[in-house]
């Protein structure tokens, strides 16, 4: 079947069976491999993609779901060889760990700012909270997210 759908602000079409995981297409058929698979079962949230703006699990999803919808990867984040505040934060605050919870971190974090632009520790927490991180670096991401909070209220990047 073939789907069309907005790929990181770029119209795409695949022509896979309708009910493949989204997750597989991203990663094997679009070689976009930032979206990681950890469980499988929308447990970890490794997988977190921004689908129309909002947090959604692509193992979760078939490719058939994402017809003409907005579909947002780590990979289409940053605009103009420019990170992403979010990014930037992640990155001053060490807030990286292993890495492999942090696309879906990122992307968590980038949609729970564009709801709440001033959140609380505890709505940080919150927000992010469909997202496991392995190493146990809660304190650092969410120290990651306030900081960029910050830096995108007073509309300095870094």
């Amino acid at each position: 079947m073939k789907i069309s759908f907005h790929l990181n602000a770029k119209e795409v079409s695949v022509d896979v069976a309708a009910d493949r995981k989204l997750v597989r297409v991203l990663r094997e058929d679009l070689a976009l491999t930032g979206t990681k698979e950890g469980c499988g079962a929308g447990e970890c949230g490794a997988c977190t993609i921004l689908v129309d703006g909002d947090p959604r699990l692509s193992c979760l999803m078939t490719v058939a779901q994402i017809q003409d919808r907005h579909v947002t990867t780590i990979e289409g984040l940053a605009a103009n060889g420019e990170a992403h505040p979010v990014q930037e934060a992640f990155i001053e605050k060490g807030a990286i760990q292993c890495g492999f919870c942090t696309p879906a971190m990122v992307l968590a974090s980038v949609a729970l700012l564009d709801k709440n632009p001033d959140p609380t520790r505890g709505e940080i927490r919150e927000g992010l909270s469909g997202n496991l991180c392995r190493c146990g670096g809660y304190v650092k991401i969410v120290d990651a997210v306030e900081a960029a909070a910050i830096a995108i209220r007073r509309g300095n990047p870094k």
